[in-house]
C-alpha cells in the first residue's frame, strides 16, 4: 500500500498543466466570483443604507469597523484550529452563516424592523466568519493547485476580484436604487452558491495530520515563531498592515466626495467599477511584471503608485475624473498581492499554512477596524481633504520603508 507522501506526491505529478483544465480549482474559484460578486454589491449597499439611516460617516465608518475587527481578535486561534479541523467544511458552515446573517437583512426591511445595531451585528458576523473562510482557503489553495501554479491562481483571483468590482458595485447601486432590500438578497444567495461549488471539490484541503495535538497557545506560537525568523515576510506582514490601515476606509472617502458631487447610488456604483477594470488590468500583468521584475522592484513600486495616487483626491472636479482615479489606484494592488501571497504561499509548509497566514493576516488586516473608525470620526469632524492629506503622508512613508529595506530589495527569486 503507497504511503500518504507517496500518494500527495502523486496528486502534484498529476494535476492539470493548466488552471483551467484543473477541476477543482474551477469549482473553488467559480463559487468565489459568484460570492463576490454578492458581497461587492452587499458592501457597497452598507455605508449607503447606514449613511440613509443616520447621516452619519463615524456611524458608517463603525459598521465597517464592526466587520473588520474580528480580524483583532481571531486570527490567530482561527489560523490554529484550520490546521486541527477539516478545511473544507469550516468554509462550507462560513458561507452557510454568512448566508443567513446576510439574509436577516432583508427579512427585518420587510417586516420594518431593521436598525443600525442589527447592520452592526451583521457586520460583525460576517467579519468573524471571514476570518475562518479566508484562512481556510489561502491554506487550501496549494492544495488544490500545483506549487508552480500559485502565481498564475493568485493572479487569476485577483484578476476576478477586479471583475467582481467591475460588476458589483454598479449592480449594487443599481439593486440599492430599485430597493434597499436587494442588494442584502443578492448576496445572501451568492453565499448559497458558494456553499455548493464546495461541497463538489474533491481534493483533500489538508494532508494528514500524524502529530499529536498540543495546547492551543503552542500551536499559535510555532505560527509566530516561523513567521518571526522569516524578516522578509515579517517585514512584508507589517507593510501590509500599514498600507490596509490607512487604505481601510478609502471606499468611504470615495463615497463621500462623490455624494458632495451629488452622484447618485448608481453612479458611485460605476466609480467603484472603474475601480474593477484597473484592477483587471493590474492581475493581467502581475505574472509578467513577476517573471520581468524582482521581488524588490515589483514591492517598491507598488507601494509607489499607491502612495502617488492619493493625493489626486483632492483637486478630483467630476465624477469621471474619480472614477479615473480609483481605476489607476487599483491597478497596484493585484501586483502587489500576487507578488507576495504567491512568495510566502510557497515557502510556509502545508502544516503550517492556517497559523501563519493568520499571524500574517493578523498583522496585515488587523488595523482595518482603526483605520475604518479613524476615517470615519476625521471625515466628520475636520472634513474630507485633511483627511485625504493624512492618508497621502502615511503612504509616502511606507514606501520610503519598503525602499530602504534591505530584506525586499535583495529577496531572491523563488525558484
Amino acid at each position: 500500500m503507497p504511503s500518504t507522501n507517496d500518494t500527495v506526491k502523486h496528486v502534484e505529478q498529476t494535476q492539470p498543466k493548466t488552471l483551467w483544465r484543473n477541476r477543482d480549482y474551477m469549482l473553488l474559484w467559480s463559487g468565489q466570483v459568484i460570492s463576490s460578486i454578492g458581497t461587492q454589491a452587499s458592501q457597497l449597499a452598507f455605508p449607503l443604507l447606514i449613511l440613509a439611516l443616520t447621516r452619519s460617516p463615524a456611524q458608517a465608518g463603525f459598521a465597517g469597523a464592526l466587520r473588520a475587527l474580528p480580524y483583532l481578535i481571531f486570527s490567530l486561534p482561527a489560523g490554529a484550529l484550520i490546521d486541527r479541523w477539516d478545511r473544507k467544511r469550516v468554509m462550507i458552515f462560513c458561507d452557510a452563516g454568512r448566508a443567513l446573517s446576510m439574509a436577516s437583512i432583508p427579512f427585518a426591511l420587510a417586516i420594518g424592523q431593521l436598525t443600525v445595531l442589527q447592520l452592526f451585528i451583521v457586520s460583525a458576523i460576517e467579519g468573524t466568519l471571514y476570518v475562518f473562510f479566508n484562512i481556510a482557503e489561502a491554506a487550501c489553495l496549494p492544495r488544490v493547485v500545483a506549487k508552480e501554479q500559485l502565481p498564475a491562481a493568485t493572479a487569476q483571483n485577483m484578476a476576478t476580484d477586479g471583475i467582481n468590482a467591475l460588476i458589483g458595485p454598479p449592480l449594487g447601486g443599481a439593486l440599492y436604487a430599485l430597493g434597499s432590500v436587494l442588494p442584502f438578497l443578492a448576496d445572501a444567495i451568492s453565499y448559497t452558491a458558494s456553499v455548493i461549488s464546495l461541497f463538489f471539490i474533491k481534493t483533500n484541503f489538508q494532508e494528514q495530520r500524524v502529530v499529536a495535538r498540543r495546547k492551543l497557545w503552542v500551536e499559535i506560537g510555532e505560527g509566530l515563531s516561523w513567521l518571526w525568523h522569516q524578516p522578509l515576510i515579517r517585514f512584508m506582514a507589517l507593510l501590509t498592515g500599514g498600507n490596509n490601515l490607512i487604505s481601510a476606509g478609502f471606499a468611504l472617502i470615495v463615497i463621500v466626495l462623490a455624494q458632495h458631487m451629488h452622484a447618485s447610488s448608481f453612479t458611485i456604483g460605476v466609480i467603484f467599477a472603474t475601480g474593477g477594470i484597473g484592477a483587471i488590468l493590474g492581475a493581467l500583468i502581475a505574472t509578467p511584471i513577476q517573471k520581468r521584475f524582482s521581488f524588490g522592484q515589483s514591492i517598491i513600486g507598488t507601494s509607489w503608485a499607491f502612495a502617488l495616487v492619493m493625493p489626486f483626491y483632492i483637486i478630483a472636479p467630476d465624477p469621471i475624473v474619480l472614477g479615473i482615479l480609483t481605476a489607476a489606484f487599483f491597478i497596484s494592488g493585484p501586483i502587489y498581492n500576487v507578488v507576495q501571497f504567491s512568495y510566502r504561499s510557497a515557502l510556509i509548509p502545508d502544516e503550517l499554512q492556517g497559523r501563519v497566514n493568520s499571524v500574517f493576516r493578523l498583522i496585515a488586516f488587523g488595523g482595518q477596524p482603526l483605520g475604518l473608525a479613524l476615517t470615519g470620526l476625521l471625515i466628520q469632524y475636520i472634513g474630507i481633504v485633511p483627511t485625504i492629506i493624512i492618508d497621502s503622508v502615511v503612504m509616502i512613508l511606507l514606501a520610503l520603508a519598503a525602499t530602504i529595506n534591505i530584506n525586499v530589495r535583495n529577496a531572491r527569486p523563488l525558484a
